[in-house]
């Protein structure tokens, strides 16, 4: 038995079933997707003076991966005009584009900007403990300056015993009265040779850069994550078109095969889409 509609629009709509459906499973990603932005927004915008990070992504490095993502959507988008076109061929090497885009994109952010926050770890100070502190904060120029002031103290655990943190500084703690210290460092500066000692009595709590540190850490991973599933997912449903399987479709009804590549193509935009928006909310502002 065939399933109408699987080429031919449908007469009540315009267009053929698959992409009704994309588009009312779309809809429900921008509300999915909505729903933890307008949270990040909002934690963002409640979040206590020196408690939300800035600076901490690594700028470059989030633009490589967003010019990867704008890449593969012109390439899906050639891959699908070479099947209208009737060129197979043409279509393959397309495809093959897209998906390395988007392994390139995977591999990016796991192999190399999730550790990275693995390996951080800061340490927020108690309110009643700030001034013992004050060398590696710089609180009282900062507080001159109209800034908000640092509660946190940064950097490599080089060590820990029952009763002090021993850690090797960021530059920003390192070297708090530099006024270069101020602004967001979009490349992530190295630590330094700087060890701080800080007595676990006087430390309000400390993590890694992990979920647990902050509501921005915690958004980030959530939403990161998240789309990083969605890429996984577009980049297997493009290795299965791109398989020899999608031959023989091909060769039995090519317009078939345009029609999926389409559909996905459209799944690929959205992800490609959200990407736009993770970008300056989390390594930009």
């Amino acid at each position: 038995m065939e399933i109408p509609y699987t080429v031919s629009n449908r007469p009540d709509t315009g267009l053929w079933n698959a992409k009704i459906g994309i588009w009312l499973f779309l809809a429900s990603e921008v509300m999915l997707f909505g729903a933890l932005f307008s949270a990040y927004i909002f934690l963002r915008i409640d979040a206590a003076p020196g408690t939300w990070p800035h600076g901490l992504l690594n700028v470059p490095v989030g633009t490589m991966n967003t010019a990867i993502l704008i890449i593969s959507s012109v390439t899906v988008v050639l891959a699908w005009a070479a099947l209208k076109m009737r060129r197979y061929r043409a279509y393959w090497w397309y495809m093959l584009a897209t998906i390395t885009c988007g392994l390139i994109f995977l591999t990016v952010k796991l192999a190399y900007e999730w550790p990275q926050k693995f390996e951080h770890f800061g340490a927020y100070i108690k309110p009643d403990a700030l001034a013992k502190y004050e060398k590696y904060l710089g609180n009282e120029r900062r507080l001159e300056k109209g800034l908000e002031p640092r509660i946190e103290i940064t950097g490599h655990l080089h060590s820990q015993n029952a009763t002090e943190y021993e850690v090797a500084l960021d530059p920003v703690n390192a070297d708090p009265d530099d006024p270069a210290m101020d602004r967001p460092h979009f490349i992530p500066l190295p630590v330094t040779d700087k060890i701080a000692t800080i007595e676990k009595a006087d430390v309000q709590r400390a993590t890694m850069f992990l979920p647990t540190h902050s509501a921005y850490f915690a958004s980030y991973f959530t939403i990161t994550g998240l789309h990083g599933l969605h890429v996984l997912g577009g980049v297997i449903v493009f290795i299965y078109m791109w398989l020899p399987v999608s031959k023989k479709l091909y060769q039995r009804n090519p317009e078939h095969l345009a029609n999926r590549v389409e559909v996905s193509g459209l799944f690929w935009h959205f992800v490609d889409l959200v990407w736009i928006f993770v970008f300056p909310l989390f390594y930009l502002l």
